[in-house]
């Protein structure tokens, strides 16, 4: 894996084997080689993972934002690797880096937040649909729901019903961009990312009313 500096402390020593460095020592070297990683624009990808209601969900960003949001049913090493061949292999678990999408992830998912205010990077949304149907899908409110039908709709290709599908599905931001606002015509949730226990939890947390 990418972790550079993880692979550097683990496999190359240095002075850092097993029992040669505390655990605190440790994190103050990775806080400060991850920081002169982003500042000398050596870092391709920031990672870290939070715990969440939802379960461990892996953030990822790149300079010019938030690129990722992955549940475990994914598999975060399989996340971690399809980035550094699609993103860049400098990729480094950089945990303040993300500090700010971990803080207001938390927020939505206690009830505090309606809307993310995180720059984000939608490069890995190949196409120009699968680019309208994120764009549209940041449009809808929270605690609302629409239709893929009246997705493809708003995106400007009608039929493209199952693109909309498909677009929702391989989502590279859920939760942050809210796919789980989109269900099934008859009002059923179909198909998430993360899988229907998690689209059912955002959706109950949306209409609980919770939110000031």
């Amino acid at each position: 894996m990418t972790d550079l500096l993880d692979r550097g402390l683990t496999e190359h020593g240095k002075g850092f084997g097993p029992g040669a460095a505390p655990a605190d020592q440790q994190a103050v070297l990775r806080a400060r080689l991850a920081r002169a990683a982003g500042e000398h624009d050596l870092l391709d990808v920031a990672y870290r993972t939070i715990d969440t209601e939802l379960g461990p969900l892996l953030l990822a960003a790149t300079p010019q934002g938030l690129v990722r949001v992955a549940f475990a049913v994914e598999g975060h090493e399989k996340v971690l690797t399809d980035l550094a061949d699609r993103v860049g292999p400098r990729v480094l678990h950089a945990p303040a880096q993300l500090d700010l999408a971990a803080h207001q992830i938390d927020e939505y998912l206690h009830g505090g937040r309606q809307h993310f205010d995180l720059m984000l990077d939608l490069r890995l949304a190949s196409g120009s649909f699968r680019h309208s149907v994120l764009t549209h899908l940041q449009t809808l409110a929270y605690g609302s729901t629409a239709s893929y039908a009246a997705v493809a709709v708003a995106a400007g290709s009608p039929k493209a019903v199952r693109a909309v599908g498909t677009a929702c599905a391989r989502n590279p931001l859920p939760v942050v961009v809210p796919c789980h606002r989109v269900v099934r015509s008859d009002g059923t949730m179909g198909q998430y990312v993360g899988g229907p226990a998690a689209k059912q939890t955002l959706l109950q947390l949306e209409s609980s009313g919770t939110t000031p």
